[in-house]
């Protein structure tokens, strides 16, 4: 099966180990999403990563991974339900040409104003309550390298990343230290440096296209084949963006009848696509006249045989 994370610890519980391909998740996502082939990968190399880090964290909420500049890309999107449920999306000024080969600091940090933002935001948090927030400069040449950067600085986390992606699917790999092991417990402290090292060692053999091409079952055994892992269950991973025909036609009612009529005669329809997702969404005339009937009227009128 696709779209599962896999998770692992070092038998002496040192090293966190997790490896994830999506498939199906990730086509779903990209169908209604017209983005370059170069910020398509940067945006499913984000992806992947948000999935690894919301599987550690022990809360209800969102993890929200932000890349934001003034290049061509602006920003860069992914966020990730504690449950695994996962939306992503790019920003990309129009006209802008994307050479597959531009690099990542050129695409978002020309200026060097570029920056990393994580936000924690809690299920049902109150109206004008604030989520957690970190910021740190977006630094490195890949998003592995600018989320690898965030940990060591904002989190004090030793974190290694490796993540691919491409049109079809995103994949990654992430160790991550655990922490506990102190100068005091002088054994225990050498085993981990030496676990946290020999992992790293290891990982660093694994081509981007390995990461795509391996599921993480064939991916784990081909690095760690020699080492007795702690396996923990899979999650599953899905798409799932919250929009929804009902939530837009309670927007285009906010906009008001006369502005809805006035679209209505320059266009005589009205399409509007979902700012994260992408997906298309259709009102003709007979639709956007019933946003505004009230109940008793949008009863089936005598001898009618359907309602539009």
């Amino acid at each position: 099966m696709s779209d599962l994370l896999k998770k692992y610890l070092t038998t002496d519980h040192s090293t966190r180990i997790q490896a994830l391909r999506l498939d199906q998740a990730w086509q779903t996502g990209l169908a209604h999403q017209d983005l370059p082939p170069r910020v398509a990968g940067l945006l499913g190399e984000l992806a992947a990563a948000a999935v690894l880090l919301a599987s550690n964290i022990k809360f209800d909420g969102s993890v929200v991974l932000q890349l934001q500049g003034n290049g061509p890309v602006r920003l860069i999107m992914v966020e990730c339900t504690a449950d695994l449920a996962l939306r992503a999306t790019a920003h990309v000024q129009e006209s802008a040409e994307i050479p597959d080969t531009t690099s990542l600091q050129s695409l978002l940090n020309p200026d060097g104003q570029g920056r990393f933002t994580v936000l924690l935001d809690p299920a049902g948090r109150q109206e004008g309550a604030a989520a957690y927030q970190g910021i740190v400069p977006l630094e490195g040449d890949t998003v592995a390298a600018a989320l690898e950067y965030y940990m060591k600085h904002s989190e004090q986390l030793d974190t290694r990343l490796w993540l691919a992606a491409d049109g079809t699917r995103c994949a990654g790999l992430l160790l991550q230290r655990m922490p506990g092991k102190t100068a005091a417990d002088t054994s225990a402290a050498d085993t981990a440096d030496a676990t946290w090292a020999h992992c790293q060692t290891l990982a660093d053999t694994i081509q981007p296209a390995e990461l795509l091409a391996d599921t993480p079952d064939t991916l784990i055994h081909k690095l760690f084949w020699e080492n007795d892992l702690l396996a923990f269950p899979d999650q599953a991973v899905r798409w799932h963006c919250p929009c929804t025909r009902e939530r837009v036609a309670d927007m285009l009612r906010s906009l008001g009848q006369a502005e809805i009529d006035s679209i209505l005669a320059e266009q005589g329809h009205i399409h509007i696509a979902c700012n994260f997702c992408g997906k298309p969404y259709e009102f003709d005339a007979v639709d956007c006249t019933s946003l505004f009937l009230k109940p008793a009227d949008q009863l089936q009128a005598p001898g009618s045989d359907s309602i539009h």
